[in-house]
């Protein structure tokens, strides 16, 4: 006979956290219920089921700045994702939240997000205008909740709410919040709040990282950045005379990362006790953002914000690589639309039920670089190749 270990882990986690912390045990649960698991809490096994599922897989073929084909050590939507969360637990334990709900929402964050990043993002947005456009947010929310298919009886993940609601609310620069069930006054956990955060922090930093070995972003540029040019030249000046660039870059946004995570977690603090936050339900009912940077922080990231903007989003390099991708997109898209026999059965089979402009989003937003690469080529280019 089995026996069923008593939940004394999640009983202890519950009593190490902060009281404005999201405990698993008062989750609003699961659209599907299901039983306890013996070892892990029900933010534990959101997190597992999203690191087994197949769009969080893709990720790592999947385009965060620069298309995989630049090179195999550039950041990938998944190494990113992994960055997020990252950061995002260590915010969350320094500020006594949910590390396991912080940490599921990092990861599933992303799942819905076209191949070539931003670009396919916007491809299909424009294609989707008729119908209120594509968002990334709302696609992850469907990936979890509809296209995984992991059970044999019922759609989806079925992750608890608080983490589909993590998706669904993810804000930053890149992000509209809001969707669905989701769409009400109620501001979102503070480990929701901290992955926006998280997000952003990654990939302002590891950008500048990349861009520098792509030689889009020189160490002149620094220059027009105060407050990065201050840290570059101190870490410089803490190394041997000599050393080589790239070890005082790693040096200068470790420095970066951990005065702008420093200040978060100071204004946090400091909002949570100007505000008298001491419960869920306090943060939910409050219409300021308690996790954020503080207003002079907040400014140095936007000054770094518009050196990238304007050295590598908008280099021409980076321009003719996402123009390309948007192409892909849109050519195939059109293809689909006009001639839906083209696409796998199993996406064919969903049209009646799902509309024809829904099945091609979930199908294109699902791909990869490489895969939506090779069905431009099959569909567009001539090939002497006859099938087997």
């Amino acid at each position: 006979m089995t026996t069923i270990l008593k939940p004394h882990f999640q009983q202890t986690q519950e009593l190490d956290l902060a009281p404005y912390a999201m405990r698993s045990s008062e989750s609003r649960g699961r659209k599907h219920p299901v039983q306890p698991d013996r070892y892990r809490n029900e933010f534990q096994r959101d997190r597992d089921r999203i690191i087994h599922c197949v769009a969080f897989r893709k990720l790592e073929y999947k385009t965060q700045v620069y298309v995989i084909h630049e090179g195999d050590y550039y950041r990938t939507r998944l190494t990113h994702t992994l960055e997020v969360a990252q950061i995002a637990r260590t915010l969350a334990r320094c500020l006594g939240l949910n590390p396991d709900l912080t940490e599921a929402i990092a990861l599933c964050h992303d799942l819905g997000h076209t191949p070539f990043g931003h670009c396919g993002e916007g491809a299909l947005d424009e294609l989707l205008a008729d119908q209120g456009g594509f968002e990334h947010n709302r696609q992850s929310l469907r990936v979890v909740d509809v296209l995984e298919e992991r059970y044999h009886d019922i759609p989806g993940l079925n992750l608890t709410w608080e983490v589909r609601e993590g998706i669904a609310k993810h804000g930053t620069e890149f992000n509209s919040p809001g969707t669905g069930e989701f769409q009400t006054d109620a501001a979102p956990t503070l480990e929701a709040q901290i992955c926006d955060l998280a997000d952003e922090i990654a990939y302002n930093h590891h950008d500048i990282d990349d861009a520098m070995k792509m030689g889009l972003l020189e160490i002149e540029h620094l220059k027009e950045v105060d407050w990065v040019w201050e840290i570059w030249k101190e870490q410089q000046a803490r190394l041997p005379e000599g050393t080589r660039p790239k070890f005082v870059k790693y040096r200068t946004i470790g420095k970066m990362m951990d005065e702008t995570i420093g200040d978060v977690l100071e204004h946090t603090r400091s909002m949570l006790e100007e505000h008298g936050v001491s419960s869920v339900e306090d943060v939910r009912n409050l219409k300021v953002r308690i996790a954020d940077y503080s207003p002079g922080s907040r400014r140095r990231q936007e000054a770094l914000k518009e050196l990238l903007s304007e050295k590598v989003y908008r280099h021409p390099h980076v321009v003719r690589t996402h123009d390309k991708g948007k192409r892909f997109v849109i050519r195939l898209f059109k293809l689909y639309r006009e001639s839906p026999g083209q696409l796998p059965l199993k996406y064919q089979a969903r049209i009646e039920s799902d509309g024809r402009e829904q099945v091609i989003t979930d199908y294109i937003s699902g791909m990869t670089d490489n895969y939506c690469l090779e069905e431009y080529i099959k569909a567009f280019e001539p090939t002497l190749r006859r099938p087997s």
